[in-house]
């Protein structure tokens, strides 16, 4: 089973959520973050790298380790999570991805080369989710276009690239719209937490 790092900023994050109150906001990526974990503990261990207590919070529902979050954005967030970790397939979900399930988790990590990188691209062309043959292979490239900037950085290591095609962990939630087009696959706390607002 592989290890899986879930990255979580903070409660107040997701900046394009504004029309909601910071509350509701807050709730909502809360949520977000227990579908994805609800998704990934039953795969293999599960970290989550936040400085979030409430997250931590979340986490410990699900039994996922904490890893505290050192500052830098999310590439800095990961990396703190990945440093310690055997040399064997490792897994990177986004907290963001809230129609997530192990079945999806299991196919990302089928996908991992022998010795290489598979990578989930979202929509916009960033990353929401890395399956690392090896820890040492990741590289902080998130942000804009990451998903060629991550498939250009196994090139250049000379390791096989893999995109994985995976519906649910493509789909991300970034807006109001976002969650309009996704309901009918949204996670169950998600759901619960947008049909509130």
């Amino acid at each position: 089973m592989p290890t899986i790092v879930v990255p979580f900023r903070g409660a107040t994050g997701k900046q394009r959520l504004v029309p909601l109150t910071e509350g509701a906001r807050a709730a909502l990526t809360l949520a977000m973050l227990a579908d994805v974990l609800a998704a990934c503990t039953v795969v293999g261990e599960t970290l989550v790298a936040t400085s979030d207590e409430d997250a931590a919070r979340v986490a410990s529902e699900f039994e996922a380790r904490i890893v505290p979050d050192p500052g830098g954005g999310q590439g800095a967030a990961v990396a703190a999570a990945l440093r310690d970790l055997p040399d064997r397939p490792t897994l990177v979900v986004n907290g963001d991805v809230p129609c997530v399930t192990p079945a999806d988790v299991r196919a990302l990590a089928a996908a991992t080369p022998d010795r290489g990188i598979a990578y989930v691209a979202a929509r916009d062309g960033t990353t929401n989710a890395l399956a690392l043959s090896s820890p040492s292979l990741f590289a902080p490239l998130y942000g804009s276009d990451s998903a060629d900037r991550f498939r250009m950085h196994a090139h250049t290591l000379g390791v096989s690239v893999v995109p994985a095609a995976i519906p649910n962990i493509a789909d991300d939630v970034d807006s109001l719209e976002d969650l309009e087009r996704l309901e009918l696959r949204l996670g169950p706390r998600t759901l619960a937490t947008h049909a509130v607002r």
